[in-house]
């Protein structure tokens, strides 16, 4: 039995002295070199203890290590579960708890502050910081490069992908190795990626755009990437030069546009430049073409399914769709109600089928029977119609979600928070448009009888307990939340009365 994501990801590389990751302090890392740390790395997996099938939580920050971990944890047949690094301590132990995680990998300097996690859930703690130190490199060091690839079926998992949900709840994304595979070579295919491809990479790998969909096209189609800790805009004008394509969410392309330093001649040689994981502003759109010469190619995906639908590469772009199916995909447009196939042109809610879409919610068998169909049909939950012709355009989403700088972010685990402020009687959090971020989120509270919030102590706890990119960036007291007869809080009022709070 083979091992078919190693095997089409990584196996060809093996021995070759191509250059793959290059890094900002100016080291290269060649395929070769990184593969044998690959293989001590999963040669440190099983001296752990971690077998096919066990989950392994990493909250570390990325880097050339943290992109061979799961390289390492495909290798093992074990299930790789990154996290956000901006998430608290008291969010990682749901997390963990939840996925019955064998091994946690963190920080060095959270090693203290998560212990009682791994210690109630009976799981293994090491660290793993961003140069290359910490109780996990120890033992990968002391390894041997030449590690077994374990067998696995294209079924069996690879990833656990946690999105939250509107109940508060997170759900764990069940990634298959056929899942990721699929949607690497469709997109190698859609975006036509070759071994003379350069990708300059300033994404997260925590995510799905990071780390599926930029590192998998990469390693399939041969490629090296400019291997960035985060969106700085020096270094991405610096590496500019010596990429021929990239790939960010909104956010990246509206601060290129801000610096006069971005010129149609530092971006003369690029062949691609895709964006996606929130909308694009059609004014980006033009302002790039005006400026560069290029189109952004925008494309639509989500964490169950990988990327869905594309632009074409050769063809017409257009501001405000997300194109057209991947090879091996297919999109419809429902009744929300009855599930019955609307007429092009109609809005309803966007369902997608094929080899990318997820096997399921980790341990939520209700969840999945709720928004994957028996015939293999995802239920995405957005809003979109199907034009003339046959480009998708995502017009709204259900469920409330909302898209800052590329992270969803689900209002009702907010509001779940904010309730529970002693002060605090009721809450709505709701997504307003951001100049920079796509959107932000905005909380409106409602303050016990005769007691007043004070707003400071609210952004303190807020601080304490949630991730940056969830804080509200305004928080407003009102006397009373707008409701309908039945009494359900009408948030598009909210959003229609502070749409303009960030002056996008």
């Amino acid at each position: 039995m083979a091992n078919p994501l190693y095997d089409a990801l990584f196996a060809p590389h093996e021995g070759k002295a191509t250059p793959f990751l290059h890094l900002t302090e100016g080291r290269t890392i060649t395929h070769a070199a990184f593969l044998d740390l690959v293989g001590q790395m999963a040669n440190a997996l099983a001296h752990l203890g971690v077998a096919a099938g066990d989950r392994v939580a990493v909250h570390v920050e990325k880097s050339a290590e943290a992109l061979a971990l799961y390289a390492a944890c495909v290798k093992s047949g074990a299930v790789f579960l990154p996290l956000n690094t901006a998430y608290t301590p008291s969010e990682l132990s749901y997390f963990v708890e939840d996925s019955g995680a064998a091994l946690f990998l963190c920080d060095p300097g959270e090693a203290q502050a998560v212990e009682p996690i791994a210690r109630a859930t009976d799981c293994t703690l090491r660290t793993l910081g961003p140069d290359g130190e910490g109780s996990f490199m120890e033992t990968v060091r002391a390894q041997s490069p030449l590690s077994d690839i374990v067998p696995r079926d294209p079924d069996d998992l690879a990833a656990l992908l946690y999105t939250s949900g509107t109940t508060g709840r997170s759900k764990g994304a069940m990634l298959t190795q056929i899942n990721l595979l699929s949607n690497a070579e469709a997109l190698v295919t859609a975006w036509q990626f070759t071994d003379r491809d350069v990708l300059l990479h300033a994404l997260p790998i925590f995510h799905t755009h990071g780390l599926f969909v930029a590192t998998n096209t990469l390693l399939l189609s041969g490629g090296a990437m400019i291997f960035l800790p985060k969106f700085d805009i020096e270094a991405v004008l610096t590496a500019l030069p010596v990429a021929t394509t990239m790939m960010g969410v909104p956010t990246f392309y509206t601060r290129l546009l801000d610096d006069a330093r971005f010129t149609a001649e530092l971006a003369s040689h690029m062949r691609l430049f895709i964006s996606g994981s929130a909308p694009l502003l059609a004014e980006t759109h033009v302002q790039f073409e005006q400026r560069t010469g290029h189109r952004i190619l925008e494309r639509y995906g989500m964490t169950e399914t990988n990327m869905n639908t594309s632009n074409p590469y050769e063809g017409d772009r257009r501001a405000g769709t997300v194109g057209f199916a991947l090879p091996g995909v297919e999109v419809k447009v429902c009744d929300p109600e009855t599930g019955v196939t609307l007429p092009q042109g109609e809005i309803g809610v966007l369902e997608v089928r094929g080899p990318n879409v997820f096997k399921g919610y980790w341990n939520m068998p209700e969840k999945t029977r709720e928004e994957l169909r028996e015939d293999g049909f995802f239920i995405t939950g957005d809003l979109a119609l199907i034009d003339a012709d046959g480009y998708v355009q995502i017009v709204g989403r259900g469920k409330d979600l909302i898209i800052s700088g590329g992270y969803n972010i689900y209002p009702k685990e907010i509001e779940l928070f904010l309730d529970t402020l002693p002060s605090v009687r009721e809450s709505a959090v709701i997504g307003a448009p951001h100049p920079d971020f796509g959107e932000s989120v905005v909380a409106v509270l409602v303050s016990e009888t005769g007691v007043t919030i004070d707003i400071d102590a609210v952004k303190a706890a807020l601080r304490e307990s949630l991730a940056g990119f969830k804080r509200p960036r305004v928080i407003e007291v009102v006397e009373a939340l707008p409701r309908n007869t039945m009494g359900k809080v009408q948030k598009n009022q909210l959003r229609d009365r502070y749409a303009d709070v960030f002056g996008g």
